[in-house]
C-alpha cells in the first residue's frame, strides 16, 4: 500500500511544492483545506484526524501566518491566533499522530520552522517566538520517539519566491535581499519542498532532532 501523508497549508507555495513531490513519488496526499481542518480550532483537528480512512505516515506541518508585529504595537488576539497556528496546531497534530506511528514502527514528522527562528528582524517577535518554539518542540519529540522509528525534524527556509515573502516586502526590498544572500537569490518552493521530502522518506533513517537552515547562507553571514 502507497504511503499517506499529511500536508497543511498546501494550498500555495511551500505546502503546494510539498504535495507535488509526494504525489510524484506516489504517495496518497491528503491536503485539507481550511474549510476541513481548522488549525485554530482543537476540536476541528481532532474530527479531522478521526475522519480519515487510513493511517498517516509522514506529517508536514507546514501552515503558518506572520503578521508583522511591532513590541508595543502588537494586536494580542492576532498574537494569539499566530501561535494557535505556528505552535499549537503542529503540537495537537503530532500528540494525535506519533503515537500511531510509534504502533506501527514507521512514522516522519517535518515541521516548516523558519530563519527566523534562530536570527531575528524586527516586527517578527511574535513570529520569531512561535517558531523558536517549534524548534525546541521538535528536539523533544525526537527524543520520545526515535527509538520507535518515528523520526522528527524542522526545516527552517529563509527567503522563498512565495506569496508570503511578497507580502511582508516590496519588490525594492526583495531586490535588496537577493544582493545580501551568498547564494544572490530567492529560493524556489520546490527546493524546500525536496529537502522536506528527503528527511520525511524512508531514505532518512538516521537524522532526527535537528533543524536545518535552509537560507541560502542568510544566517550564517
Amino acid at each position: 500500500m502507497n504511503k499517506t501523508v499529511l500536508i497543511t497549508g498546501a494550498s500555495r507555495g511551500i505546502g503546494k511544492a510539498c504535495a507535488e513531490v509526494f504525489s510524484k513519488h506516489g504517495y496518497t496526499v491528503y491536503a485539507p483545506s481550511r474549510k476541513e481542518l481548522d488549525l485554530l480550532s482543537t476540536k476541528s483537528i481532532k474530527a479531522y484526524i478521526s475522519s480519515l480512512n487510513h493511517p498517516i505516515d509522514v506529517l508536514i506541518n507546514n501552515a503558518g501566518v506572520n503578521p508583522l508585529a511591532y513590541i508595543g504595537e502588537i494586536d494580542f488576539e492576532n498574537a494569539h491566533q499566530l501561535i494557535d497556528t505556528n505552535f499549537w496546531a503542529p503540537v495537537i497534530l503530532t500528540d494525535l499522530l506519533a503515537p500511531k506511528m510509534k504502533e506501527r514502527g514507521y512514522g516522519r514528522i517535518v515541521n516548516i520552522s523558519s530563519i527566523w527562528s534562530g536570527v531575528t528582524k524586527a516586527g517578527r517577535s511574535m513570529y520569531a517566538s512561535s517558531k523558536a518554539a517549534i524548534n525546541a518542540f521538535t528536539r523533544t519529540a525526537a527524543v520520545e520517539y526515535a527509538s520507535s522509528n518515528v523520526l522528527i525534524n524542522a526545516v527552517a527556509p529563509g527567503y522563498v519566491n512565495t506569496e508570503l515573502t511578497k507580502i511582508n516586502n516590496t519588490p525594492e526590498q526583495i531586490e535588496v535581499i537577493k544582493s545580501n544572500l551568498p547564494i544572490n537569490r530567492l529560493a524556489e518552493p520546490s527546493e524546500i519542498a525536496e529537502l522536506i521530502y528527503f528527511l520525511a522518506s524512508e531514505k532518512n533513517s538516521f537524522v532526527t532532532g535537528q533543524t536545518i537552515f535552509a537560507d541560502g547562507g542568510y544566517s550564517i553571514v
